[in-house]
């Protein structure tokens, strides 16, 4: 069975997929187990509905519960078993696709963001994974004739490995080098990339202290923070995140970037997901006395 191709760029799918596998497939396999499950027990509740009917009988009448209710409570619980697989089936396919397929065309769509890449001498993928968004920046490069160069910045240094890897499979080895850092705290001077780009990676930073504290929020404030203090006066930022794209506008409005877009929502891995996109500003300047803005706050 052939599996087809790409929208975006019309590559095989089977193609990408022996260069990437699938991320979070431990997710993925959990759901499916659990979606199996639910519809081996939707089957039973079906072969031997009477039989469970007359066990909840047995069950009720120990409350003093009229035994009409039984016959009652038996095809709920069994409609709602049925619909717990249907649902998990749903997810587990949602993660699988988020996975790789939905990953690479956000990573196109964040490419087609920036306008002019034959000018990007350097540019940073933040969190870089498995190198997706990574080498999709390479390769605009490299289709550009560009003699730029782009950092992927990973927490792990056998990630960065293995994306290195992925870059040779792709072709764009020369245009890829890889780091082993803390997005919290960049190895990088100031100002010092063309481009910023960060792909399903800014939510997971803070994640110790649970996604919803003031803890992870002001973790996640922190890498914007970063983001936006290594970019050129005149770079571009794209992030494509899950759930907290509201609180980055906020953060990139309270920095005065420029330029401000966010796109329609798209589901991935079950959440909401944004791609933003901003200039900085050429000057850093917010008012009588020339006074600079500090990226770090």
């Amino acid at each position: 069975m052939k599996m087809g191709k790409s929208a975006t760029t019309g590559r095989e799918w089977t193609q990408i997929y022996s260069i990437y596998g699938v991320d979070q497939w431990q997710t993925v396999l959990f759901l499916l187990f659990q979606a199996i499950l639910f519809t081996v027990l939707s089957v039973l509740y079906l072969f031997y509905f009477n039989p469970i009917c007359h066990f909840f009988e047995h069950l009720l009448s120990l409350a003093a519960v009229p035994s009409s209710a039984a016959r009652f409570a038996a095809g709920f619980s069994g409609s709602v078993t049925a619909i717990s697989a249907i649902c998990l089936f749903f997810a587990s396919a949602n993660f699988f696709y988020s996975s790789l397929p939905l990953h690479y065309d956000m990573a196109q769509r964040m490419v087609n963001s920036v306008n002019n890449w034959s000018t990007v001498k350097l540019a940073l993928d933040l969190g870089c994974g498995r190198g997706i968004l990574l080498n999709a920046v390479a390769t605009q490069l490299k289709k550009e004739g560009s003699s730029g160069r782009v950092v992927g910045l990973d927490r792990s240094k056998r990630t960065t490995l293995s994306t290195l890897r992925t870059a040779k499979m792709e072709g764009v080895g020369e245009y890829v080098t890889c780091r082993e850092g803390d997005a919290r705290r960049l190895p990088f001077g100031d100002n010092y990339f063309d481009v910023v780009v960060s792909a399903a990676f800014v939510h997971t930073v803070g994640k110790e202290y649970g996604h919803r504290t003031v803890e992870a929020a002001a973790e996640r404030m922190r890498v914007m923070g970063e983001l936006v203090r290594v970019l050129k006066p005149g770079g571009v930022g794209v992030v494509w995140d899950l759930q907290h794209v509201p609180e980055y506008v906020r953060r990139l409005q309270e920095l005065k970037m420029e330029d401000i877009r966010v796109s329609e929502r798209v589901t991935a891995f079950m959440a909401g997901s944004h791609i933003v996109s901003f200039r900085k500003p050429s000057q850093h300047i917010v008012g009588p006395g020339e006074v600079r803005l500090d990226w770090r706050c």
